[in-house]
Order: C-alpha cells, then sequence, then structure tokens
C-alpha cells in the first residue's frame, strides 16, 4: 500500500513561496505534494520587471543589497541574468548608483557642493551611529526621527534654510529606504539589529523577474495555479489535534474551492494581514483565519509598520539629453504653489542612468498614496512639469515629459503596500513572533507557518530577506518528515 504523500499548501507566489516551493521540491522530490496558490495573474509578488521606452526597468524590487554572500545574487548569477541581454541592453541603473548630482533649491539656484556634502556626511554620521547601535534609546528619543530631530539644530543654527532641506533631502532619501511614511515611527532600537551583506549594490540586468522564474522552473507543471484567491484557512489551533487544514479558494462567481493541506505555508504581505484584522473585513475583502489567529501573532501584525514606496518613471523629449541627476532641496516654509504636495518630499530625480531619456523619482509614504490617486497621467506629468519649474530646471518648458508609468503598490489589494519596517512600539521580537508557526507545540505545530520578508528579524524588507525566510518554512518542513516519518 502506498502511504498519501503529505501536502502543503503555499499562499502566494512571491520570492518567499516560490522560495519554499522550490526547496522542498529539490531536497524531497515527488514524496511531498506542493501546491502553490496566487492570487494574481502573474508570479513575484512585489518583484515585477518590465520595459519603459525602450529600457528595461523594475517596477518593485530593484537592487541586490550587497553580493558577499547574497542568495538573490546567487540565484540571479546561476540564472545568467546578471550579463546584459543582447536585444535589451539598457537597465535601471547599470552603471550603479548615480554619481555627480546637482542640487537645486526651490525657487532656483544651485546649493554648492561643499555645503551639500558637509550636511549629507553630517546626517551620514548620525544614520551609522544609529545602525552601530551607539545611539541608546530613551522615552524621549525612541524614534529614528525624533533622534535627527534633537541633532538637526546644528544645520539649523546658522540660519540658512538651504541647509534644512538638505538635511531633509537625506531624510526623505531614508524614507525610500526604509518604507516609513515618518521617521518619527521608525523604532530607533531595531535599526541596530537590522543587517547588509557588504561588496557592491547593483541592479540584475535581464531583470529580477529572472530570480522568479529561476525557481518556478523547477516545479512541476501545474503545481503553481494562478487566480487563485485564497479566501480562508481553517485551520486546527489545538497543539494534539489531527484535523487537517482546509484552504478556500475564491470560485470567481462559483462555489468556492477547499483544498485540504496537512500544511499551510502563508506568504502574503503584512500589509495583506494587516487588513485581516481590521474589524469590517468582511468575507471576501480579505483572507480570513478560522479560527482567528492568537492574540500574540495578532499583535505583533498590528504593532509592525507596513509602508508604501512607489517609483514614479518619466520619458523626456527625444531632444531633451543629458538630464543632470538632480537632488531637490524644498524650501521648509515657503512653498511654490504649483509644485503638487505629493512631489513635496521627493529627494531626487535622475536618469536610469547615465545618458537615458528616462527619468526616475522615487516617492514614499502618504506623498506616494496621492500620487497613486491621481487618476490620469497627464495630472501626474502636470505636477513633475510644476516641479521642475519650481525650481527653475529647464524653464520655459524646454524639460518636457512625454509619458510616464508609475506603480501602485499600496492601493493593491494583493499587497497594499511595498515593505515591512519595525515601528515605535514594536521590536525585533515582533518579526520573531510572525516566523512562529501554529498551533504552538505538539505534533500538530506546523499546520500554519509563516514566511515573507516581514518574518525575518535582519533582513526584513528585503527580496533576500523573503528568500531565507522561505528556505526556513521549507526546511522546518524537511526536517519534520525527515526524521518522523517515511520522508
Amino acid at each position: 500500500m502506498v502511504a498519501k504523500r503529505p501536502r502543503i499548501v503555499i499562499v502566494g507566489a512571491g520570492i518567499a513561496g516560490l522560495t519554499a516551493a522550490h526547496r522542498l521540491r529539490t531536497a524531497a522530490g515527488d514524496l511531498l505534494d506542493v501546491t502553490v496558490l496566487e492570487a494574481g495573474g502573474r508570479l513575484g509578488g512585489r518583484v515585477l520587471s518590465s520595459h519603459f521606452a525602450g529600457d528595461r526597468v523594475e517596477m518593485g524590487a530593484t537592487w541586490i543589497h550587497g553580493i558577499d554572500g547574497s542568495p538573490i545574487h546567487a540565484v540571479a548569477a546561476a540564472a545568467a541574468a546578471l550579463s546584459p541581454d543582447p536585444l535589451h541592453p539598457s537597465y535601471e541603473r547599470m552603471d550603479g548608483f548615480p554619481a555627480a548630482p546637482v542640487t537645486v533649491a526651490e525657487g532656483g539656484g544651485v546649493v554648492p557642493p561643499s555645503v551639500v556634502d558637509s550636511v549629507s556626511s553630517f546626517y551620514r554620521s548620525l544614520m551609522d551611529s544609529v545602525k552601530e547601535g551607539r545611539v541608546p534609546a530613551t522615552a524621549e528619543i525612541n524614534s529614528v526621527g525624533s533622534f535627527l530631530r534633537t541633532s538637526r539644530s546644528a544645520v539649523t543654527a546658522a540660519g540658512d534654510w538651504t541647509l534644512e532641506a538638505v538635511f531633509a533631502m537625506n531624510e526623505n532619501t531614508e524614507r525610500t529606504y526604509t518604507a516609513a511614511d515618518d521617521l518619527e515611527t521608525l523604532d530607533l532600537a531595531a535599526e541596530s539589529e537590522y543587517k547588509e551583506f557588504g561588496g557592491d549594490q547593483i541592479t540584475i540586468a535581464r531583470g529580477y523577474s529572472r530570480v522568479v522564474e529561476h525557481f518556478a522552473a523547477a516545479l512541476p507543471e501545474g503545481s503553481v495555479r494562478l487566480n487563485a484567491k485564497v479566501v480562508e484557512i481553517e485551520w486546527c489551533d489545538a497543539a494534539d489535534g489531527d484535523s487537517p487544514a482546509r484552504v478556500h479558494v475564491d470560485g470567481g462567481g462559483r462555489e468556492e474551492e477547499v483544498v485540504v493541506a496537512d500544511h499551510v505555508i502563508v506568504t502574503v504581505s503584512l500589509g495583506v494581514l494587516k487588513a485581516g484584522l481590521k474589524k469590517d473585513a468582511g468575507r471576501g475583502s480579505a483572507m480570513r483565519f478560522s479560527p482567528g489567529l492568537p492574540a500574540f501573532k495578532k499583535e505583533a501584525i498590528g504593532r509592525l509598520g507596513f509602508g508604501v514606496v512607489d517609483k514614479l518613471f518619466m520619458e523626456m523629449d527625444g531632444e531633451d539629453e543629458g538630464f543632470p541627476y538632480l537632488q531637490l532641496a524644498f524650501h521648509p516654509d515657503r512653498h511654490v504653489g504649483k509644485i503638487p504636495r505629493w512631489m513635496r518630499r521627493t529627494a531626487s530625480i535622475c536618469p536610469i542612468y547615465g545618458g537615458s531619456r528616462v527619468l526616475l523619482a522615487w516617492l514614499a509614504g502618504a506623498e506616494a498614496a496621492e500620487m497613486e490617486e491621481a487618476e490620469e497621467d497627464d495630472d501626474v506629468i502636470g505636477g513633475v512639469h510644476a516641479t521642475l519649474e519650481g525650481f527653475h530646471v529647464g524653464g520655459g518648458g524646454r524639460r518636457h515629459v512625454r509619458r510616464v508609468r508609475r506603480s501602485a503598490w499600496g492601493k493593491d489589494p494583493l499587497f497594499l503596500g511595498s515593505y515591512s519596517y519595525v515601528a515605535v512600539g514594536s521590536s525585533g521580537e515582533d518579526l520573531d513572533r510572525m516566523a512562529e508557526p501554529l498551533p504552538r507545540g505538539g505534533r500538530s505545530s506546523l499546520r500554519l507557518m509563516f514566511a515573507g520578508e516581514a518574518t525575518h528579524r535582519t533582513h526584513y524588507s528585503t527580496t533576500h530577506g523573503a528568500y531565507f525566510s522561505g528556505v526556513r518554512e521549507a526546511d522546518r518542513l524537511l526536517q519534520y518528515y525527515r526524521y518522523g516519518s517515511s520522508c
């Protein structure tokens, strides 16, 4: 008699979900029945490579943050994705981080490089002290924002508003790194736990999606199902229970499908989990758990931060070449009226590589959400033109945006944001709680499992954090069956 294969259902086909499926498949082969259910119509989650105006661009994940020891770099190399594609040789940041910025002040005028370098160096020294844990948190100073606020008097005391503007410009860049709408919400103590890889930071010549495709290629045909939205997961919260999980899949107007599983690995975004905590999260509007998640899990979900970071790509007119790496120093008090509010905390606008006619601006928090709400691209283009005019860049309409492409991770119901951060009131322990399987203890303690960037204590917010979490959950199961069953 052939024993029944344990069935694992993975919810979500982003990096975490596909990594878990890939690990289980390559380690256990056909001994485990692995199915990936993806609510959307594509693989990759918050990884989405695309093309715009003839260049390869990334709508989501962009950088390999340090190549020394990075599993994403290793996978990209194995997938032959690091060398340029002869058919599409130009790609975002193929020349690394932009150099030689020109910093302009609102209302016109170039801020001297010596001033920018001095203030930016001071800012970086402050953030280095935070990341190295040399700044003890107190009741009054418990956020990155409050620490910076107490320190910036060194640059504002001189009475030159451009100094404060350059300091704020660095803070706005930090917001895109962390996804925190306001650095006042970013926990001070937790910043020293975040770990980075060494070596160069690079983009992927053939697109980040090649990493996704590499993982998916090893999976059997039919094991990944697209447009399969999970609306409810029934699981037994008794440590000694034998009941399998029941995963309810939206039938798209027809009766829900129920998939029975021995183990479920949930890899949806923290934003989706947060939406499920809302009291008005009715049937069909968010993924539900039955019984509800235990208090420790819900509290961790509620305390952790999850922010929005968007990218705005702009194609300039064909005659418009040589656009500089432009840094924007906004006046803290006197505003040029036509510059839209959603542009006012954008730190820079620059070509996606030297000489490209495609420009890129990053937006975070409330400003990103407001840009997403603009119904027409023409409204966004008008806002960009007003900003360039407000800084006297290419006056008289000589700098003209032909079309734009923008991400919208905040209002996408499958994500509801971009990536996580440790908010004030939370801690690294909450990231550990996010990763803890359910129920606690007993032989069924791996019934409900969790992966994703928001479940990794030291590499949250990154694709490699998502990778590590997928491997972690797969290894839990491999160990469980290697020593507890015929696997």
